[in-house]
């Protein structure tokens, strides 16, 4: 299957909030392991506290803020 010549649209995240990417995408973790999402547009934690990492699950929300 010849790749998609279309970029990739990446929304940068409000101040600790989640990238949010146009899918599909594979995410190469740091131990070398793929995950792929073929959802159409795929939130990706940046906080490291999602259950569900690399994808966000909201988990960031549970933050206090001060």
């Amino acid at each position: 299957m010849p790749a998609d010549p279309r970029p990739r649209r990446v929304s940068m995240p409000e101040k600790g909030g989640p990238v949010l990417v146009e899918g599909p995408v594979e995410v190469e973790l740091d131990d070398g392991t793929l995950v792929r999402s073929d959802r159409f547009l795929v939130a990706l934690c940046t906080c490291r506290r999602s259950a569900d990492y690399p994808f966000c699950d909201t988990s960031h929300r549970r933050r206090v803020r001060s």
